[in-house]
């Protein structure tokens, strides 16, 4: 017997484990070399009530059992830089929580060290991506109004479902921009 539901994300106990599983799905669907995607967490029982058409489009009835819905929004504008776009979202009370989705080149720990000093932001960026042991990673992040965190990682390298990474604590910075969009 596998592992894996009918749609092929993995299986998890909580919901926003499920939800941020189901969005890195998706995005490995799309393959690599994507824009970032935000998406609206909704409640799934709400949305096939008060938004009965609105379910019918996502394929949602009343087999569904997940009990968070990913919408995915309108594209992030190209070029924005991400913490300022982020600024400028506020969600409507129906909205439970939110996730990003977006693709960045990592370094290991080992790597630190060797980062010359006096770098602006695109000197880095480019140190980074010349670096021999650059790793692509693909991070799905998703925040709660009540303020629980999850993510999830994928490498480009180990481009597989059985090799996400997921936990609470895994990209805080970017958790922490998702969190502030239920302040305003």
């Amino acid at each position: 017997m596998s592992n894996l539901p009918v749609d092929g994300t993995p299986l998890a106990g909580d919901p926003l484990t499920r939800a941020v599983l189901e969005i890195d799905e998706y995005a490995a669907g799309l393959g690599w070399d994507q824009p970032a995607r935000l998406f609206a967490l909704v409640d799934t029982a709400k949305l096939r009530a008060q938004e009965p058409s609105l379910a019918a489009q996502l394929g949602i009835d009343d087999s569904t059992t997940a009990s968070l819905t990913p919408v995915e929004q309108d594209e992030i504008p190209a070029g924005a830089p991400l913490d300022e776009f982020l600024a400028t979202i506020a969600w409507p009370d129906a909205v439970t929580g939110c996730a990003l989705t977006v693709e960045r080149l990592m370094l290991p720990p080992s790597a630190e060290d060797s980062v010359p000093e006096g770098m602006d932001e695109k000197q880095l960026a480019g140190w980074v991506a010349e670096h021999p042991d650059r790793q692509e990673v693909r991070m799905t992040v998703a925040v709660l109004r009540d303020g629980k965190r999850e993510s999830a990682l994928r490498l480009r390298e180990k481009d597989s479902t059985s090799e996400v990474l997921t936990g609470s604590a895994l990209v805080p910075g970017l958790a922490e921009a998702l969190a502030a969009t239920f302040e305003a």
